[in-house]
């Protein structure tokens, strides 16, 4: 449990469960009316802090700058709403049901708070924690604790965070394919040509060489090209993946209440004077 004097450590500041993950941001203490400790905390949870929902701090701590709570993220989202009254008061009803929720026995509670059958919470706000009996919704307070002839006027104002979150996820796969190439190029190839020639004084030796009348056969081998194709591998470039981020404005709405203060039985005309 947390002493009063930790209260504004704890105000306002993140709250853990056992296993290190966050929850929520600590908003009101409520005290016990009969002993003065703290018995319960309310947590601001969900994307902007819109749900409350309560954890009670018999067992929890402080560790450096958050408070430890022995119960587990999801256990204290999901924990039941309630209502608190306009003096800052959970009814019997309420406290009995979060009880229940959290596992405590209601008549174990009550007998360590040695006040049976009356339920007795208070809350306070940003640092300033409150007993009932001090100080009302009205704005009088009680005799034993002097007198002020003031009224406090409170309002809320909304705090706009941002979380981190996937939105999706890119990856580069190499795969092979196999496409048609064409290529033109050039090839050559050999024909047989006759080619005959008179007899005249410059070759006639060479025709004359030999016997006169007989039987021969001459052979020209023919060549040609024909295409060759061959594959080789070369790399043509690199490509890789990279994160850039982007900044764009939105516009976040919600709602916030604030106090108003009226005047009764006060003259119109001497009301600024």
């Amino acid at each position: 449990m947390i002493t009063r004097e930790q209260i504004p450590t704890v105000l306002d500041h993140p709250v853990y469960d056992a296993e290190g993950a966050r929850i929520g941001e600590a908003k009101h203490v409520f005290l016990d009316d009969v002993s003065g400790e703290p018995e319960w905390v309310s947590v601001k949870t969900g994307l902007f802090g819109t749900s409350e929902t309560f954890v009670p701090i018999h067992d929890a701590s402080v560790v450096e700058d958050h408070l430890e709570v022995p119960y587990p993220k999801d256990t204290v989202k999901n924990a039941p709403n309630v209502d608190v009254d306009a003096g800052g008061h959970l009814s019997e009803q309420e406290e009995h049901r979060l009880y229940e929720y959290y596992g405590i026995d209601w008549d174990t509670a009550w007998q360590q708070a040695d006040q049976p059958g009356e339920v007795g919470m208070t809350t306070g706000t940003s640092g300033d924690v409150r007993r009932r009996e001090t100080t009302g919704m009205s704005g009088t307070t009680d005799t034993a604790a002097g007198t002020d002839d003031a009224m406090t006027r409170s309002e809320e104002r909304m705090r706009v965070g941002t979380e981190r979150r996937e939105t999706g996820r890119a990856r580069l796969r190499k795969y092979v394919v196999t496409e048609e190439v064409q290529q033109t190029v050039p090839v050559r190839h050999e024909e047989v040509r006759v080619e005959r020639e008179p007899i005249t004084d410059e070759n006639r030796d060479a025709a004359m060489a030999g016997p006169e009348i007989s039987e021969a056969e001459h052979e020209v081998i023919l060549h040609e090209e024909r295409p060759v194709t061959q594959t080789e591998t070369v790399p043509v470039e690199r490509v890789r993946l990279s994160a850039e981020e982007r900044t764009e404005e939105e516009t976040v709405r919600g709602q916030v209440r604030k106090e108003q203060i009226e005047t009764e039985g006060i003259d119109e005309d001497r009301r600024d004077r």
